[in-house]
């Protein structure tokens, strides 16, 4: 297939299975070129090798291990440095079920390094290119348990939080600088996530698990829209906004030089 004229490169992290490589078979639809970044060589070898033959487009393979400061400093490089890139989906992250008293801290530690600290490190490698080139696009894949704490395990919940945070901060930032920013928010999706996590998806109910083709098209779908949160599941749309404004209300009353009458403190 003749290459066609692109739209730029599009680097995605966690893209060689599930919700990563549906992204970057849609970015390539869509007539950009690729970086693709996962740990496993073979499988980035072979998603770029039928990507390039179904569309043409160019794809480029960076194997990294983003919890290894050597791997992640390449890949932020890369973001840094190649004028070609117009879009980072921040997509390669790991979860976890089991209270915080039954976990291996070690792994959790590794979750932060991964769903926090690479996410932000490569945001901010890629952020002064696409200011300077007055376009692009960044996309961060966090989670609804970012907002139902209660649910798996809180350090999980707590770096998908972050990522919701970072992503409404990114956006009050850039949406003048001709960048698009949008944090999507799936639920249980049917990829190989669940068995990492310790909770293999066939335990779920069927109702809740929607694939991972759906989940990317329907996110899609709400970025050509321009939504800022992006829940997939979310039937009523008015829920969120309703949410949203009522933690926008929140704001002029979290900070006050008096203590609140309820407390009863005397003067």
């Amino acid at each position: 297939m003749t290459t066609q004229t692109t739209k730029g490169t599009v680097l995605i992290t966690g893209a060689s299975t599930g919700i990563g490589a549906v992204y970057a078979d849609r970015f390539a639809q869509r007539g950009y070129d690729l970086i693709l970044v996962a740990r496993d060589k073979n499988r980035l070898t072979e998603l770029a090798a039928t990507l390039t033959s179904k569309t043409g487009r160019k794809v480029d393979i960076l194997p990294a291990d983003l919890t290894v400061k050597a791997d992640r400093l390449k890949v932020e490089e890369r973001l840094a440095s190649d004028s070609a890139i117009t879009g980072l989906v921040n997509n390669a992250g790991f979860g976890a079920t089991a209270k915080l008293i039954d976990s291996k801290i070690d792994d959790l530690e590794n979750m932060i390094d991964l769903n926090v600290t690479a996410l932000t490190r490569l945001t901010s490698a890629v952020l002064p290119g696409l200011i300077a080139r007055g376009t692009g696009l960044i996309i961060n894949i966090s989670s609804i348990v970012a907002l139902a704490p209660e649910m798996l395990n809180g350090v999980y919940s707590g770096t998908k939080s972050y990522v919701v945070n970072l992503t409404q901060s990114l956006h009050n930032e850039v949406k003048d600088k001709g960048i698009q920013v949008q944090a999507v928010l799936p639920g249980a999706t049917g990829t190989e996530f669940w068995d990492r996590a310790g909770l293999p998806v066939h335990n779920l109910p069927g109702e809740w698990v929607m694939t991972a083709a759906d989940m990317v098209d329907a996110s899609l779908v709400g970025f050509d829209q321009h939504e800022l949160i992006t829940i997939p599941a979310l039937a009523d749309v008015a829920q969120w906004e309703k949410y949203d404004e009522a933690r926008k209300a929140l704001g002029p009353n979290l900070s006050r030089k008096e203590a609140a009458a309820r407390y009863g403190l005397k003067k």
